[in-house]
């Protein structure tokens, strides 16, 4: 109950606890005195050997929880054996039966609690009418302070009992707030992966594949010299893969997107524009509308739209279209090539169809709308609404 708000109530309690048997010792030890009583000596030792019974209440209490019930029983009953042997010199010992109470009902289990303050209470109201005659007082007095010690004993168990009911419910409520703190970690973990995924995906790897292929042409050239055009192109994406990889490290928006998206899309058609495959980009020259999620977003989704028209449709012409209306963005790119059933394309864990799912992904994000439209020889077009693209 270290951390229960109701420990000051607790800590207040024993204060009195142990204020009311130092007061009610020294007054046992001042009628000594004063009395000057030939069993003095005896009564003196008495009253230290009760003394140091009850300080060692204390060892007691910090000793482990499953041998602290017996040791506390044997400490209550050498304090009961030691006030009545003091109870028996001096009749004034009969009033330490009132501190006596409480520990009664806190140290012994539940039913030996009550049973002990009954007794108690019978030995005390006799011993008083032994030693000045049985009296209203002398009989009524016990009786009420042990209505009152009951009382009281009995609401500090339910305070104690709710406290550590309380104190349970705090220590799980601590517990699962750390879980879902490590959940939420997780969760951010993963989705950083899943983010560096599709942004790998859509710049290094189609850029490194948008170099194969040109390299290939470029070997293929005829004549003996190879085709300058081919390597120009892969070492300006060679280029642009550089300088997204080091975007990673820095967090900063795309190099690409320095001259807007319209520009971007450009020069993302001239690298994969071929003899046999020219990719046709029509796009307006400013957007200075869109936001720049809305802007890498759509950037990424055409490049891998390009790339996956380039490398898997056998298309003789590839279109790419972006129509900016206000706070609304459209991007459409469409091929002429051999098509496939989207319903049967599923990114299997560990392939490398990732570029279908990071396209959804970032749709999603940003609450758009994608929509393939695709059938077995009659070309895809890839449609990508964003109706809240602005800042």
């Amino acid at each position: 109950m270290a951390h229960s708000t109701l420990t000051p109530v607790f800590v207040g309690l024993r204060i009195g606890l142990h204020a009311l048997v130092v007061t009610l010792l020294t007054l046992v030890l001042v009628r000594i005195l004063l009395t000057s009583a030939p069993l003095m000596p005896v009564e003196l030792c008495l009253v230290a050997v009760f003394a140091a019974v009850y300080v060692l209440g204390a060892r007691v209490q910090r000793m482990p929880a499953s041998s602290r019930r017996l040791a506390g029983a044997l400490w209550v009953t050498a304090l009961t054996i030691a006030w009545a042997a003091l109870m028996v010199l001096v009749p004034e010992a009969a009033y330490l039966v009132f501190p006596l109470f409480f520990l009664y009902l806190h140290v012994l289990p539940r039913v030996a609690g009550p049973v002990a303050v009954v007794l108690s209470t019978g030995i005390a109201v006799l011993a008083l009418g032994l030693h000045g005659g049985f009296t209203l007082g002398g009989v009524v007095g016990p009786l009420v302070g042990a209505a009152v010690a009951m009382l009281i004993g009995l609401g500090y168990r339910a305070l104690a009992r709710e406290a550590a009911e309380r104190e349970a419910l705090v220590a799980e409520l601590v517990s699962t707030r750390d879980r879902l703190a490590a959940t939420e970690r997780e969760q951010g973990m993963l989705a950083e992966r899943a983010r560096l995924a599709r942004e790998i995906h859509d710049t290094v790897a189609q850029g490194l594949s948008s170099i194969q292929m040109l390299l290939h042409a470029a070997e293929a050239a005829d004549g003996d010299r190879p085709g300058i055009e081919h390597i120009r192109l892969a070492r300006a994406t060679a280029a642009e893969g550089v300088a997204d990889t080091r975007r990673f490290i820095r967090e900063l928006a795309p190099p690409t997107l320095d001259d807007g998206l319209g520009p971007a899309l450009v020069r993302l058609g001239d690298r994969w524009s071929r003899d046999d495959l020219p990719v046709e980009v029509e796009a307006p020259e400013s957007d200075a509308g869109l936001s720049m999620d809305a802007q890498i977003a759509l950037l990424r989704i055409a490049q891998g739209a390009v790339a996956n028209a380039v490398q898997h449709a056998d298309a003789d012409r590839i279109r790419v279209r972006l129509e900016v209306d206000g706070a609304r963005a459209t991007l459409t790119v469409a091929d002429d090539g051999v098509g496939f059933d989207p319903t049967r394309v599923a990114p299997a864990r560990g392939s490398d169809s990732f570029g279908l799912q990071a396209m959804a992904e970032r749709v999603e994000q940003l609450d758009g709308t994608l929509r393939i439209d695709s059938r077995t020889g009659d070309g895809t077009t890839v449609t990508v609404m964003l109706e809240k693209a602005a800042p």
